[in-house]
Parts: structure tokens; C-alpha cells; sequence
């Protein structure tokens, strides 16, 4: 009894709300999709939405809590795609369960994307700021120019892979019950005592290892955790489409996926989510309703959302408007004067040694006395 009385202190319903909201969306879909509610297009959509938002959530691991600026985020998604999709295509003739297929091509995609962002954080993560930025940005361009220089018969070439697309919903199930895992296993590190320390990096490096937490590794794990998430994103994102191509992984949608996670807030796992949805529902209705030259005007939506986000974080004449919108704003609690208490603690029931009520003095000499003492000591 006493076990279930600590988890129910320790549950708290805004820690939570993610998961049940999640849930909620897929046994709506599921509903809908059951009544033929659900097109393909609108189906496609939620499926760019799921694998979009463990992207930004991941990259929202490394930008937002461990405070390094990664741009190579889709080159990692790149590797899951293509080694767990061709991992897939070779599977599917050994085992006819193509569920129990994807789950294993997400697995390798994952490790395989871990591997390389363990090889290129190790001497990356030496360095800081704009310089690691360049350095991950030249990485996803050399994992996407490496297979899109491959033959044919591997991984395609320039004209791509081919992969088993699934049809239906089924893949949309998956891509939202993948997202609700990787929000857990996030949501999760971020409140134990390694995301402690991980934000302790974040805020003040040399302080951290002043405390003794070893930052070379959290700064791995982070970065290879973040990389193992975009690589199932990947594999995802394969399986959606019937051919995996290296240009859709270019540094432009690396800088996508760092604008859905500046847009949400950093650091906010729940706003990554919202604004990775946003994202792709504007890049849909953009190219569904523009062609031609004017399809380049999202690069320009793109640029107005993060001066108009950097600006309204950073403005002094906005801090009440922002203060006012903040849901978590402590000030809106008890703002009227007559629902404020006072501290009901009787500190009478305090078990000391010295009661609470007692005054206590200390008898000290005055001037004529101290004077006097200090005369006779000199005498001495």
C-alpha cells in the first residue's frame, strides 16, 4: 500500500499529459480511419507528422538540453533510411510478418545511425558552437553524397532505392505508438539525475566538471541517443514511400528540423511536437497551392518564423505579452490579494530543544567594560 501511495504523490498529471494526448489522437484515427474518414492523402499526412515529430524531438535532446547546435540531423535519418530500409527489402523474403519486418528495420536503422554518432560526436563534440554546426552539416553531406554515389544493384544510386511502401493505416499506428516510446524514453532521461546533469552541461560546462559529472560521456550519449531516434525516423519515413532518395536528405531539411524545434521552444518536448505538425502542414498546403518559382516562398515562411520566434523570446516589450500567453506563468496563480493564505504551520509542534517562544540573549559587555579588560591585560 505504501508503494502505491508513492507512485500516486509522485504521478502528476502535466508530466503525463503527452502520453494521453498521443493515445487519445490514435484511437481517434483509429476510429476514423474504421468509418472511412481517413484519405490517403490525409493518412500520408499524419505519417510525415509522426516521424517528423521524433526528429524534432530528438534534435530537441541535443539543441535544447545539452545546448550544442547539430545540423546534422538528417544525415543521420539518411543512414536509418537507407541501411534499415535495404535491411527490409531483404527481410521481407524470410519473413512474411511485415510488421515484425519494420520493427526490426527500425532497429538496425536506429543502431546503425548510434554507430555514426558515436564516430562523428567523439571528436566533434570537442568542439562548440558554430564550429560543431559545420562540422555535423559537412557530415550529413557526406553520408548523402556516399549513397548517392552507390551502383544500382546496393542502394540505388542517384535514382534510389527501392522499398516495400505499406499501405492502409497500419504504418501511421506505428509511427504514432514510435513517438509516444521516443517521448517517454526522453520525457524519462530528462527528469533522472542524468538529465540533471546533462542541463547542468548545458548551463555551465566547467562547473559540471568542477561537480565531477563526466561530460565527454553524457555529451556521447546524448548525441548518439539523439541520432538512434533519427535513424528509426528514417526507416519510417522509408517505408512511407516506394523509393528511399538521397536528395531529400540535403542541409535545407536539417535546417527544417532545427526551425520545428525553435519554433516549439527549446527545451519543450510537448511545443516540438506541435510545431513539427505545424511545419508539415504548411509544407503541404504551401506545395499543394503553389508551383513553379513560387514553391521556394516556404524557404522565406521558414526565415519569417524564426525572426518572428527569436524576437518575441528575446524582446524586453514583449515580456508581458509573453508573461500573459505562458501557460505555466507562476504569477497568474493567486492573483486575487483575499486568496492568499497565511503559512498554517504551528511552530509550536516543532519538536526542539529550545522552545520557539523562548528569546535568546547573550550577555555582552558594553564599551567601559571591554576597555577595562583590555587595560588590564596590557598591565599583565
Amino acid at each position: 500500500m505504501q508503494y502505491i501511495k508513492n507512485i500516486k504523490q509522485s504521478f502528476k498529471l502535466k508530466n503525463n499529459i503527452n502520453y494521453f494526448v498521443l493515445i487519445a489522437l490514435l484511437a481517434v484515427l483509429i476510429i476514423a480511419d474504421q468509418f472511412g474518414l481517413l484519405g490517403r492523402s490525409l493518412t500520408g499526412l499524419i505519417i510525415k507528422m509522426g516521424y517528423s515529430a521524433i526528429l524534432a524531438v530528438s534534435l530537441n535532446l541535443v539543441v535544447g538540453f545539452l545546448g550544442e547546435l547539430s545540423l546534422g540531423h538528417a544525415g543521420f535519418m539518411c543512414a536509418g533510411a537507407y541501411i534499415g530500409c535495404f535491411f527490409a527489402n531483404y527481410m521481407y523474403g524470410v519473413i512474411d510478418n511485415k510488421i515484425l519486418v519494420l520493427v526490426l528495420a527500425m532497429i538496425v536503422g536506429g543502431l546503425v545511425a548510434t554507430v555514426l554518432g558515436f564516430i562523428v560526436g567523439l571528436p566533434a563534440l570537442r568542439l562548440k558552437g558554430d564550429y560543431l554546426a559545420i562540422v555535423t552539416l559537412a557530415f550529413g553531406e557526406i553520408i548523402r553524397n556516399i549513397f548517392n554515389n552507390t551502383s544500382s544493384e546496393t542502394f540505388g544510386g542517384a535514382m534510389g532505392m527501392s522499398t516495400k511502401k505499406f499501405e492502409g493505416t497500419t504504418l501511421f499506428i506505428i509511427t504514432l505508438i514510435t513517438l509516444t516510446i521516443v517521448l517517454f524514453l526522453c520525457q524519462s532521461l530528462i527528469r533522472s539525475k542524468h538529465g540533471r546533469a546533462i542541463t547542468a552541461i548545458r548551463d555551465n560546462e566547467i562547473a559540471a566538471k568542477s561537480m565531477g559529472i563526466n561530460v565527454t560521456y553524457y555529451k556521447l550519449f546524448v548525441f548518439a541517443l539523439a541520432a538512434c531516434f533519427a535513424g528509426v525516423a528514417g526507416v519510417l519515413y522509408g517505408h512511407s514511400l516506394s523509393t528511399v532518395r538521397q536528395d531529400a536528405f540535403t542541409y535545407n531539411y536539417s535546417i527544417e528540423i532545427l526551425v520545428m524545434v525553435v519554433l516549439g521552444g527549446i527545451g519543450s518536448m510537448r511545443g516540438s511536437i506541435i510545431s513539427a505538425s505545424l511545419i508539415v502542414y504548411i509544407n503541404a498546403l504551401l506545395q499543394n497551392n503553389l508551383s513553379g518559382d513560387m514553391a521556394e516562398i516556404k524557404q522565406a515562411v521558414y526565415a519569417i518564423i524564426l525572426i518572428i520566434v527569436v524576437i518575441f523570446n528575446n524582446a524586453p516589450a514583449l515580456k508581458k505579452v509573453k508573461d500573459k500567453l505562458s501557460v505555466s506563468n507562476p504569477a497568474k496563480k493567486n492573483k486575487n490579494p483575499e486568496t492568499i493564505h497565511d503559512d498554517e504551520v504551528d511552530w509550536r509542534r516543532v519538536p526542539t530543544k529550545i522552545p520557539m517562544d523562548e528569546v535568546l540573549t547573550a550577555n555582552l559587555p558594553n564599551n567601559d567594560e571591554a576597555e577595562s579588560d583590555t587595560a588590564e591585560k596590557g598591565d599583565k
